[in-house]
């Protein structure tokens, strides 16, 4: 059964930075594209970052230039690293698979997620 899972939130003060993992097999990595999302309380989960079979990447507006998503196959590792937070960014953050990199986009493995608190 695939498996992903998170680790790296914690709480930090705005402008701080944080670098949040997620620990995937191999071959996810490679054959598939990958996300992050976050979901604060009563809002909608929301795609921030998307990294393609080939590395490419694409992010959401709100954090385009702060964020940067990459995946290291070695390490069997998706990454997400946060710089400039802002309270905004405070949120739950899910790793999530979207197997074969469908259109539209389709995830359909999740992590449980990890939690970013970012305090003003």
């Amino acid at each position: 059964q695939v498996q992903l899972v998170e680790s790296g939130g914690g709480s930090v003060q705005a402008g701080g930075s944080l670098k949040l993992s997620c620990a995937a097999s191999p071959s996810i990595l490679i054959r598939n594209c990958m996300g992050w999302f976050r979901q604060a309380p009563g809002q909608e989960r929301v795609r921030v970052a998307r990294i393609e079979r080939d590395g490419s990447t694409n992010y959401a507006d709100s954090v385009k230039g702060r964020f940067t998503i990459s995946k290291d196959i070695a390490k069997s590792t998706l990454y997400l690293q946060m710089t400039s937070l802002k309270p905004e960014d405070t949120a739950m953050y899910y790793c999530a698979a979207d197997l074969g990199c469908s259109t539209p986009e389709r995830y359909t493995i999740w992590g449980r997620g990890t939690q970013v608190t970012v305090t003003s």
